[in-house]
């Protein structure tokens, strides 16, 4: 047998987390996950689970009963709402506007539904008409959209009149909020939505590992009443309902320290106010917009549909996206991405999420983005572009 392996202490490097997620963590939160672990049924843990689910129900803006974390990330929520409201032989309509939408696709597919489209560009949000136009000719029962596509850069606008055509059509409304729950206007009841569900690691600033998820009872009773078995035990809704719900009985092990990290994170956004964090995010990624604008570069979506948290940037002429990136990350340890799917080498983006939505790391951002482009000799004007912001965050 082999000698034990000599690994040094962990030291990973200091970044600005710019990028479309994770975002920067508060403080407080990386406390929390260093405070003493309780067992999952231990009565106290019993105690923060109800918190959790009480954070997490004003985050939503909803008095949905059934509104857990999800022990997993928010590909995990994503495959517990679709693998449990698809059943075989239902249809599924999904967007093919974006990398995400994709994925709902295939987890439907995979949960043995039947899937058709709506169509819309990469870059653009789905128009209420074609979602019509596509509930009259497919009759889908479950209609899936993507609130806040990281991919691209855009902000659905107009759900309730999406909801309105899918309850109109008795489907029910599945939103992906990955990007935008605690940092773009989202509300669950008042839009009629019957399951959402979210990342941690976006907007709230929590690490991964326990992700927001919410279902009405019209929803819940679908799933509680299925006539096949979901495929996957562990995102099994019926079996959780015995752990997050009123027995407590135990299902798994819950990741214990990461809800507690989401509760810390959830009460950062109850003492700041959901309305008033939605303001922040508006006005600190106005700020970013405003500044690479006022650098010369352009905007992928069109400012009707613009999403604050992920600012899509287009790739100027004379520039490599990968070479900007690594300068960005070697020479000032800032992260942020390239673009997936059809706008890979296209785009950069750019994340204003939670505790990264900030003055300093938009002032940070324009400054390191001026420089690394200057490298590739690409004509930009920083001091353009930290004025143009600094304009801004003045009002």
């Amino acid at each position: 047998m082999s000698d034990a392996p000599d690994v040094d202490e962990l030291t990973p490097p200091q970044r600005t987390l710019m990028g479309p997620g994770p975002s920067d963590v508060h403080p407080r939160v990386l406390r929390a996950m260093s405070t003493p672990l309780v067992g999952h049924l231990d009565p106290s843990f019993i105690d923060i689970m109800n918190e959790v689910q009480e954070l997490l129900r004003y985050t939503f803006r909803t008095d949905n009963q059934w509104t857990i974390p999800v022990s997993g990330t928010g590909s995990a929520s994503m495959e517990a709402a679709i693998g449990n409201l698809v059943e075989p032989g239902d249809t599924m309509l999904v967007p093919t506007n974006g990398y995400f939408g994709g994925r709902m696709k295939s987890m439907a597919e995979r949960a043995g539904g039947e899937v058709v489209e709506v169509e819309a560009p990469w870059g653009e949000p789905l128009d209420p008409a074609d979602v019509q136009a596509a509930f009259d000719e497919h009759q889908p029962d479950i209609f899936g959209f993507v609130h806040a596509e990281t991919s691209t850069g855009v902000l659905q606008p107009n759900v309730p009149e999406l909801t309105d055509i899918a309850h109109s059509h008795d489907a029910y409304v599945v939103a992906d909020t990955v990007t935008s729950l605690g940092g773009v206007e989202f509300r669950a009841d008042e839009w009629d939505v019957d399951v959402a569900y979210s990342g941690p690691q976006k907007c709230l600033s929590c690490p991964p590992g326990a992700s927001p998820l919410t279902l009405n009872d019209r929803a819940m009773d679908k799933v509680l009443s299925r006539e096949e078995l979901t495929r996957s035990w562990y995102l099994d809704l019926s079996l959780l309902e015995g752990y997050w719900g009123d027995d407590r009985s135990y299902h798994h092990t819950a990741p214990i320290t990461n809800v507690y990290a989401l509760r810390e994170a959830l009460r950062l956004v109850a003492e700041e106010g959901i309305e008033e964090r939605w303001d922040r995010h508006l006005r600190v990624a106005g700020a970013l917009k405003s500044g690479v604008e006022a650098m010369g570069l352009e905007m992928n979506a069109a400012d009707d549909y613009w999403l604050p948290s992920l600012n899509a940037v287009r790739v100027p002429d004379g520039a490599d996206d990968g070479e900007v990136i690594s300068y960005l990350l070697e020479q000032y340890d800032l992260e942020i991405a390239s673009g997936l799917g059809d706008l890979d080498g296209d785009i950069f983006r750019i994340g204003c999420m939670g505790h990264s939505a900030n003055p300093k790391n938009v002032t940070y951002l324009l400054a390191s983005l001026a420089d690394a482009l200057d490298a590739q000799g690409v004509d930009v004007d920083g001091d353009e572009a930290l004025d143009a912001a600094a304009a801004q965050l003045r009002g």
